[in-house]
């Protein structure tokens, strides 16, 4: 761990850490330094150069050199502000005058820094080349607009591990020679590179392969990359920015919606896009351009509601999915106990038990660690979990780890993940057949936990699957030999040059061949780890010292759920790894924490979100409305065991769940006169909704909402785990999981994510079989069938098929039995 150290900037004494970047150090500490190209949270590019300050008397790059206890920084002096200027000039070389319509207009940092240098004349001159714009899908590249920072690249890189962009050749005529002698040095080193490179696709395409997140147009600053859905809507002043929290997966992204009126005829609110704290946290598809899935209700709906209070009245049950806030679920709670109904969420009673039974082994009511604990990690273990469409946040943080911490990562998974396995070469994946999770968690405290702390009878359980065996083993060794060579040498007698033989030793590389004895762990076999992957699990391990796991939602349904939470449990007492849980959906956590769950349906239900005898729904499709997450105020409990607080972006005019809880008997004026009310039992705090901050520091310090208290538990006494099955699923497997960018049906029903529901199989799949994108196919399992049309996704590998739960028209869950993977026979009708 880096120790803390004094440095001094503009004499200012200021704390930072050895080896922190001085750039990094001074925005922690409200100092400004300009800076274009720079990413927190990203590898430095060097790219605009004007974060030149002096170190010790010595002019160095800010956003590159590294802090040393006792430095002396000046951010200002006579030839470095000359040097920026000069870059500042050559950046607008060229650069369109088109400010009053470029959608960058008003926070644009080109035009931002043009102005702070004073930059009233230019000196420099170059020959334009075309620079014609690109559509690339999603997002609109303007190379005229572009001054190649890198941002965009860097994001993509270090932030998402897209790498879908790169710097390719721009074709300009090369600079006159004689500005490499009259203007700054790194003036004209930045333009020459300017001059000579445009941004590209790695994938050579003409459009963008990648998953979609738009990071790179949020990083953009200029108005070279836009969102294609937000050119020419809006200008940037003329938006009203509100504070909220995504309301998709459960990473609980902080985000702001940009609001104004629809029209000049229509003043009603409409979102315009989202926008994110982007030096601080990555946003995905889903919550960038997954906005306008409102619930537009035009006035009360009496008659309805008084039904809806009757069918209260009348329930045994209430049915709910945990796309809600933590207040709702709250007056849920409230009226479980007031009515007597069963509360039931089957997906949220999973993660509860298992949670449940994670905490008998390990003392506490929620798991240790988090996202941003994972990200700061450098070894990183994901099981029972796809990553990527999960909760994204999870796998930014991994690929995070793996660019700027230089980490390592294993990744257990039964589909094949073509994204993960391109995050780098410092990733192994492992494809376990389905039901093996209990394998590769005992397989995690083979190879990780102590042993000498470790409970003796799993010690002993796991010592039966070691032997030794006998292998021939290949090495290099450097064997001496000698050789006659010919050399011509005087000769005494004579004086004459004449040719003679003599000896040469010399070092060659030989091959030999070597019996050697070797411990045969019969558990990387059962997982089909390959043979070398504890030579490549060594060489990853090299200098490691921060360790997470990321545990996902395939654990909490797997028929052995009990056990696998008490291993994950062990894991974490008796290892180094801390282990993070991803939620399942949007406010499962919360869900889980506030209400007392029940397994089974009673006779008449009410459902809320989801389908019962009588249904309220944000959906715009039950028997009464309700709002949806962006119309609602209230707090959402995200994977990093925030409560974080979130704002109505859009106005709404019906009833909500709180006035049917007061017509029942509960009284609060306002959804949010509950959030000072959650459970303190279960680690919520007795804070007002007014009261919860929503920003963060430049340091990077989060103050959104608050922490949950990890509340002890009862340790059980018995820290015994069932030895595993050796069941597996064997045969044609479908998957429930969505997309990269779906969800729910709420991220179904925005105008920009446009995915289409059906079964989702791999290239190499189709290819083996004599299937093709839009067949329609039967999917029989044991537990029921349907009828599904195919699409083809580039972004899974292997022969495991997706169902998605996006669409609400694909009854996927028919298929599936609890766990999420299941075996089915798949037919052309």
């Amino acid at each position: 761990m880096s120790e803390n150290i004094t440095i001094n900037i503009d004499g200012k004494d200021i704390q930072t850490q050895e080896g922190e970047y001085i750039l990094s150090a001074a925005r922690a500490n409200n100092i400004f330094i300009p800076a274009i190209c720079y990413l927190t949270r990203c590898s430095p590019t060097l790219a605009c150069r004007i974060c030149l300050v002096e170190a010790d008397g010595k002019q160095v790059y800010a956003c590159n050199a590294k802090s040393k206890d006792g430095m002396n920084i000046t951010t200002s002096t006579e030839s470095i502000e000359k040097e920026r200027r000069a870059i500042m000039e050559v950046y607008d070389v060229n650069h369109p005058l088109q400010c009053g319509v470029c959608d960058q207009s008003g926070e644009c940092e080109l035009q931002n820094y043009t102005l702070d240098m004073g930059v009233d004349s230019q000196s420099y001159t170059v020959k334009d080349v075309d620079r014609s714009s690109k559509d690339w899908g999603h997002l609109h590249y303007d190379p005229g607009l572009c001054i190649v920072c890198e941002r965009c690249v860097t994001a993509c890189k270090d932030m998402i591990g897209d790498n879908s962009l790169k710097t390719v050749a721009r074709g300009a005529d090369p600079l006159n020679v004689e500005y490499k002698e009259s203007m700054p040095k790194d003036a004209y080193a930045m333009w020459n590179k300017l001059n000579k490179s445009v941004i590209g696709l790695t994938s050579g395409e003409e459009m963008l392969d990648c998953t979609s997140c738009g990071e790179c147009a949020a990083v953009c600053p200029v108005g070279a990359l836009v969102d294609t859905h937000f050119m020419y809507q809006s200008n940037a002043w003329e938006l009203n920015q509100i504070p909220a929290t995504c309301g998709h997966c459960s990473a609980g992204c902080q985000i702001t919606y940009d609001v104004k009126h629809t029209s000049i005829d229509n003043d009603e609110d409409k979102i315009y896009r989202v926008m994110n704290e982007w030096n601080y946290v990555s946003l995905c598809g889903a919550g960038r351009y997954g906005f306008d899935y409102q619930n537009r209700v035009e006035a009360k709906d009496e008659a309805a509601f008084a039904n809806a209070v009757e069918a209260f009245k009348k329930a045994d049950t209430i049915e709910f999915t945990s796309t809600i806030t933590n207040e709702e679920a709250f007056i849920l709670q409230k009226l479980k106990e007031k009515l007597g109904v069963k509360l039931v969420n089957s997906e949220a009673k999973a993660f509860q038990t298992f949670l449940n039974n994670y905490s008998e082994i390990s003392g506490t009511k929620l798991y240790g660690n988090d996202l941003e604990a994972t990200h700061n990690a450098n070894f990183i273990i994901s099981v029972g979990t796809a990553l990527k469409s999960d909760n994204p946040n999870a796998r930014y943080a991994l690929n995070n780890s793996m660019t700027v911490n230089k980490g390592a990562g294993l990744y257990f998974h039964p589909v094949k993940d073509p994204i993960i396995e391109g995050l780098g070469k410092s990733i192994m994946t492992v494809n376990h057949a389905p039901l093996q999770e209990e394998v590769v968690l005992y397989l995690i405290l083979d190879l990780f936990a102590d042993k000498e702390k470790l409970p003796s009878t799993i010690v002993d359980y796991l010592a039966t699957f070691h032997s030794e065996k006998t292998i021939t083993v290949t090495e290099t060794i450097k064997e001496e030999i000698t050789e006659i060579v010919k050399v011509m040498k005087k000769n005494e007698e004579t004086g004459e040059e004449e040719e003679v033989e003599e000896e040469k030793k010399k070092m060659v590389p030989k091959k030999i061949s070597k019996e050697v004895v070797v411990d045969d762990n019969k558990l990387l076999e059962i997982v089909s780890a390959g043979s070398k992957f504890i030579e490549d699990l060594d060489k990853n391990l090299k200098k490691k010292d921060s360790f997470a796991l990321i545990a996902g939602p395939d654990l909490y349904t797997h028929p052995n759920s009990k056990n696998l939470a008490r291993l994950l449990g062990l894991i974490e007492k008796y290892s180094a790894f801390e282990i993070t849980m991803i939620p399942t959906l949007t406010n499962s956590l919360g869900v889980s924490l506030i209400c007392e769950l029940d397994e089974t349906s009673g006779s008449y239900s009410v459902g809320y979100n989801t389908k019962g005898d009588f249904t309220l729904s944000a959906l715009g499709d039950g028997n009464l409305d309700m709002p949806a997450i962006n119309q609602q105020e209230g707090t959402l409990t995200s994977v990093n065991k925030r409560v974080n607080p979130t704002n109505p972006a859009i106005g709404y005019n019906g009833y909500t769940l709180n006035d049917i809880a007061n017509e029942l008997g509960l009284k609060a004026y306002n959804t949010i006169d509950y959030t000072a009310s959650l459970p303190v039992a279960s680690g919520f705090n007795s804070v007002k909704f007014d009261s919860l901050p929503n920003h963060y520091d430049n340091d990077g310090t989060e103050h959104r909402g608050y922490v949950l208290n990890n509340v002890s538990a009862k340790i059980s006494s018995d820290e015994s785990v069932e030895k595993f099955s050796d069941e597996k699923l064997e045969g044609t497997i479908v998957y429930l999981a969505n997309p990269v960018r779906q969800f729910t049906e709420f991220t179904n029903k925005t105008t920009n994510l446009n995915e289409v529901g059906g079964l989702y199989m791999s290239e190499e799949f189709l290819s083996k079989s004599d299937l093709s994108e839009g067949d329609s196919v039967r999917v029989k399992s044991e537990s029921g069938e349907l009828v599904v049309n195919i699409v083809s996704d580039n972004k899974i590998n292997g022969d495991i098929a997706l169902l998605p739960t996006f669409d609400s028209k694909i009854n996927s869950e028919a298929l599936i039995n609890g766990y999420r993977f299941a075996v089915a026979s798949i037919e052309k009708v």
